[in-house]
């Protein structure tokens, strides 16, 4: 039985959104149970209402809530009862698997971070999230904004974990495909760290295709796709305008007139297998990656459909045993550089040999 930690009051909506979110995963999923941590009153009446299966519900009480617009050190300092911390408290416990909040986005990393921790040789944690690829595969994209300035050491990080996930939840790929983003494929293009980061993933083990445009992340070519947190949200960003752009033409073109109305009713079945492909909320549920617990980080506007996706991601990730892996694999991949750097600093100079 996996066990999750949800933080219930969290999002733009709490209740309304984290209850029958919760209610339909569990009507999916029969080998889960969840640990609903919030104001006990509130819950019981919530849960009541939307008919939860409370055998595998347990209610964990907490006093009080981090708001959305709230800074992550008040929230750490001062809300140490908040449902968000004593979420993230039952995975420190081991009560649960894994812990899901829609709250907020800098209070949740501060709070897993303090109190979760990194995996040993991972300096920070990064956002990781799962894209859609052509052929119906995934991409995974990290950072995608915990982490605005990183060092080259910081980015091979980044991708050591980012590889070791999509490892652990998909073995059958065999050893991801690991691309670097960046202004062009030629490794003499890109910032100083970009450089660096190329030439370190170049002599390090994982399976480094090499510097990738923008215009590769949805291609299914790459596994894993690494970037610095500014870059990694402004393409997040531009990808979800993107999309509600493209949404809207559409629309806005098959009303045009009489004629493409009546298109869009013969074309209705093709339309709707593609809203339901680019569908967001799909791809609901973030993964804050290199903390020594799994946390996903579902958007705090989404509705109960996406909640739910937020809570399958977890689940997920539970289920595979996600984090004993990436912590094997990461200690296996940094000793690895680790000795390369090593052989690298003991090689003579050019001018000293005789």
């Amino acid at each position: 039985m996996i066990t999750l930690a949800v933080d219930a009051m969290g999002g733009d909506t709490g209740l309304a959104v984290t209850v029958p979110g919760a209610v339909a995963f569990l009507k999916q999923q029969p080998n889960a149970r969840l640990i609903m941590v919030g104001e006990p009153q509130s819950l019981h009446t919530a849960l009541a209402a939307a008919n939860a299966p409370m055998a595998r519900i347990e209610i964990q009480p907490a006093s009080e809530v981090v708001e959305m617009d709230e800074a992550p050190q008040s929230a750490l300092k001062n809300k140490k009862d908040s449902s968000m911390r004593v979420a993230i408290n039952q995975v420190k416990e081991g009560k649960a698997q894994a812990a899901v909040s829609a709250g907020n986005t800098g209070a949740l990393m501060a709070i897993a971070r303090f109190v979760l921790k990194t995996i040993p040789g991972i300096e920070r944690p990064a956002i990781a999230k799962f894209l859609p690829a052509s052929s119906g595969k995934t991409t995974l994209m990290l950072d995608l904004g915990a982490n605005v300035d990183c060092t080259a050491e910081q980015l091979v990080q980044f991708a050591v974990i980012g590889s070791e996930l999509v490892q652990a939840l998909h073995p059958e790929k065999g050893s991801p495909r690991v691309g670097l983003l960046n202004v062009g494929t030629e490794d003499i293009k890109g910032t100083d760290t970009i450089k660096q980061t190329f030439n370190l993933l170049s002599g390090s083990n994982l399976n480094f295709v090499g510097n990738i445009e923008g215009n590769v992340i949805f291609s299914g070519e790459v596994d894993v796709v690494v970037a610095d947190g500014f870059v990694g949200n402004i393409v997040l960003k531009t990808i979800e305008g993107a999309v509600k752009f493209m949404g809207g033409a559409i629309k806005q073109e098959f009303q045009a007139n009489l004629f493409t109305k009546a298109a869009a009713v013969m074309a209705m079945p093709a339309l709707k297998g593609l809203k339901t492909k680019l569908d967001p909320r799909r791809f609901n549920g973030a993964i804050f990656l290199g903390l020594r617990g799994v946390v996903v980080k579902s958007h705090g506007g989404t509705d109960a459909a996406g909640f739910y996706y937020a809570l399958e991601e977890a689940y997920y990730e539970a289920r595979a045993d996600s984090l004993a892996k990436i912590e094997q694999g990461v200690a296996a991949q940094l000793a690895v550089l680790a000795d390369k750097k090593l052989e690298t600093k003991q090689e003579p100079a050019v001018d000293n040999i005789v």
